[in-house]
This record gives structure tokens, sequence and C-alpha cells, in this order.
């Protein structure tokens, strides 16, 4: 018995999940690129890119280097509720920040990669400074600035991307939330757009509105006619 109780304890010690802290985003990143002379580092970040409804957002934020804040973290670790503790205290503290949109339509008539580079666009226009560098989260360059440093997690590890998230998604969230009094039996207000089984009923019994992504495939599996938007093939306009 003893030595059954003994690897049990074991089992649930291996099996038991991690209580290490992880690490906070710092700023590494920026001050690789303060250090070259450059003054405007713009850490960038993107939310609703995977949303049935909705824009999609991008979030960009240019911190101090002379001040910090507790508790900036990527936006995904966050409860939404802390996420909108921190929102008027992030804004505060950066030198500037915006965020972009790309609207429904526009996510269906361009494309999401092109829906991206728009909202990227103009996000950096609505900030408003000539920006020196920029720190983007992820693989892909949907910015396009000479100076771009893309980091895969870089929302868990660069602090102007994280602050990046929390602005962006915050945005997003209070948008959807918005747009729930206009659409109601969607639950907006709770997935904010995203797939959820009460989001598919909902489709399913209502058809998409007019904040729904109509080139998505999930609208080819709803029993409404003619739902589904699809975008022309610019090849077949050298034929026509």
């Amino acid at each position: 018995m003893a030595e059954s109780e003994s690897s049990a304890r074991r089992t649930r010690k291996a099996t038991a999940p991690s209580r290490r802290r992880t690490r906070p985003p710092t700023l590494e990143f920026e001050r690789l690129w303060w250090e070259r002379g450059a003054e405007c580092v713009v850490g960038i970040d993107e939310v609703g890119r995977g949303s049935w409804a909705g824009p999609l957002t991008v979030g960009v934020a240019v911190l101090p280097a002379d001040r910090r804040i507790n508790g900036v973290r990527d936006s995904k670790m966050l409860s939404e509720a802390r996420r909108e503790a921190l929102f008027d205290r992030v804004a505060d503290w950066c030198r500037g920040w915006a965020v972009g949109h790309a609207w429904p339509r526009e996510c269906d008539e361009l494309g999401m990669s092109a829906a991206q580079r728009l909202a990227a666009s103009r996000a950096l226009d609505s900030l408003g400074l000539a920006v020196d560098a920029v720190l983007l989260d992820g693989k892909w360059d949907f910015v396009g600035h000479e100076n771009t440093t893309m980091l895969v997690k870089g929302d868990a590890r660069c602090l102007s991307i994280a602050t990046a998230s929390i602005l962006a998604k915050v945005s997003r969230d209070r948008m959807m939330r918005e747009a729930a009094a206009n659409h109601p039996g969607y639950d907006f207000e709770y997935n904010k757009g995203y797939p959820c089984p009460k989001h598919q009923l909902a489709l399913l019994g209502y058809g998409p509105t007019a904040i729904h992504r109509r080139s998505w495939s999930f609208c080819d599996d709803l029993p409404w006619p003619h739902q589904r938007y699809v975008r022309p093939d610019p090849q077949l306009s050298l034929f026509a």
C-alpha cells in the first residue's frame, strides 16, 4: 500500500501543471533599436484574424524608455476584466498608440492578408509619429517597414507588442459588445465574433449579419441561399 501511494504521489507530481511564473515581457528588443539611435520604436500586434464576425484590428504602441507600469502581459494571458482595468493606464503610459481596423466587407473583398496590411497602415497613419523601427509579432511582415524585427511569440516577450495587444484587444472587444445590442442572439458580447457552438446555432437559425465575413467557409453550411461572398479571381479578368 505504501509503495502504491508513493507511486501515485510521483504520478501526480509529474502530471501537475508547472507553477513556475512565466517571464514577463521586457524592453530588450526596444533597447536594441534605441541603442542604434532609433527614437520611435513601435510594437505591433493584431487581433480578430480568426473571428467569423467583426473587424480585424491592429494595435500599435510606442513606449517610453524611462517609465514602467506593472501587469502588462500578452492580452491572451489576461482576463477580460484585467485587460479593461489596464487599458486606461496603458494608454496614458504610452508615448503614442493607435488602432486600425479592416472591416468585414474589406476582409471579404481584399482577403485576410491584404486586410491585415490595410489595418496596420491605418493604425500607423493614426499614430501620427515618424516610425524609426517596428517590432512585430509573428513570422510574417505585414507592415513592410525597412527596420522591422519579427518576433515569434513577441506578445509574450516584447513589452511594446504586449501593450499593443492589450490596446487592440480591448478596443475590438468594446466594439463587439456594442454590436451585440444591434445583433441579439449571436452572443457577440461573450464570443466577440469568434466560433463557438452558440454562435454557430445563431447562424443556422438567423443567417449571417452585416458584420459577418461572408467569404469564409462557415457560410457554405448555412441553409440560407446566396449568403457566401465569392471574391472574384483577379486572374479571370485577364481572359475576359
